[in-house]
């Protein structure tokens, strides 16, 4: 990925040297003045706005563009990208500079959905056809938009934890609240909580982007002011590292036997830990590389003069100790179409 990252770094530059007039203030939701791109001819290229890249998730992503672009014949000198490290101001600029390069099609995968509208906007405003992968962008008319249930990962994980609570007991929530789509998940967890009078929330932590306190360090917190077996009997994470960070904390205090954690994301290395590891229980494995893959898919469809979907829900497989033990070491491959379905799995949602 080092390969990658120094293209990206350096398309990026170049995209900013290009676009100093009329590049992008921050797009917070609220009206903005209206703000001409001057545009180029239509040219070859397609563009990607990667929202991230560096962790496992946006390697994947990154994976499936470049296989479908090989896979129909799309040259990799033709695709550009830029990536935003999770700063919507960030990929709202990186979109403006590909608007004014004005290409066969612009793919989207957000660093925050409601912090890019405005820059998506004025992309399918200006006529460029917009995929987007593991999101929805609220109010733009993207062709396509592929994503996971995010709300619907934080219930289906969250009754989880109440069934093998036997339908009462005591959970903590560190939940990730810094993007609209991520906090779904939470949303979805609290709504799941609503109906069982008997589970009480001991412990809440969400994630500090400043980085003064990591899940891990908040597990501790949560240990110490719940220091006997009973206090707490599981923690819901939004994410899979919070859910790595604290089933370590968990082992450390020497608690394994007395409290899990869950996760949301799934892959590789998620997999690999969970193989060894019976605390970290659970994660809802997301279909990151079939979002990504399809958008460049139906982009082709689209372009081809084909009709295609508007609006598709991602398959999310819940992934358990138990399964991934039976399942084949190549098992982080379940997100390539087709690889689920030799495995045995079947999603959840």
């Amino acid at each position: 990925m080092k390969k990658i990252s120094v293209l990206l770094f350096a398309v990026i530059l170049v995209l900013f040297a290009s676009c100093t007039n009329g590049a992008s203030t921050a797009d917070t939701g609220a009206a903005a003045p209206v703000k001409e791109v001057k545009m180029a001819e239509k040219s070859d290229f397609y563009c990607v706005s990667l929202g991230w890249q560096e962790n496992e998730s946006g390697q994947r992503q990154t994976m499936g563009y470049e296989v479908a672009f090989d896979d129909f014949g799309i040259p990799s000198d033709k695709v550009l990208w830029s990536n935003a490290n999770y700063d919507p101001k960030l990929q709202s600029e990186q979109i403006d500079a590909f608007i004014k390069m004005n290409p066969q099609a612009l793919f989207v995968t957000p660093s925050d959905p409601a912090g890019i509208t405005q820059a998506v906007k004025r992309a399918t405003d200006a006529g460029i056809p917009v995929f987007v992968a593991d999101a929805i962008i609220a109010g733009v008319p993207a062709v396509t938009s592929i994503c996971s249930n995010d709300f619907g990962m934080g219930t289906w994980s969250m009754k989880w934890i109440i069934d093998q609570m036997g339908g009462k007991g005591k959970v903590a929530i560190i939940d990730l609240p810094n993007n609209e789509a991520w906090d779904l998940r939470g949303q979805g967890a609290r709504y799941m909580l609503s109906q069982y009078p008997d589970v009480e929330v001991v412990a809440e932590w969400s994630w500090d982007s400043t980085g003064a306190v990591t899940p891990r360090q908040a597990v501790e917190n949560m240990l110490t002011a719940n220091p006997n077996a009973g206090d707490l009997d599981a923690i819901w994470c939004a994410w899979d590292g919070a859910a790595m960070e604290g089933a370590l904390a968990i082992k450390d205090a020497g608690r394994a036997d007395e409290i899990l954690t869950t996760g949301i994301d799934g892959g590789e290395y998620a997999f690999e830990i969970m193989r060894d590891d019976g605390v970290f229980a659970l994660t809802m494995a997301q279909s990151i590389y079939y979002m990504s893959y399809n958008s460049v898919k139906y982009a082709k469809d689209y372009l081809d003069g084909k009709q295609v979907p508007r609006f598709i829900i991602a398959p999310v497989y819940a992934a358990t100790q138990d399964l991934l033990q039976a399942a084949p070491g190549d098992a982080f491959n379940y997100d390539i179409p087709g690889k689920a379905d030799e495995y045995g799995w079947t999603p959840v949602l």
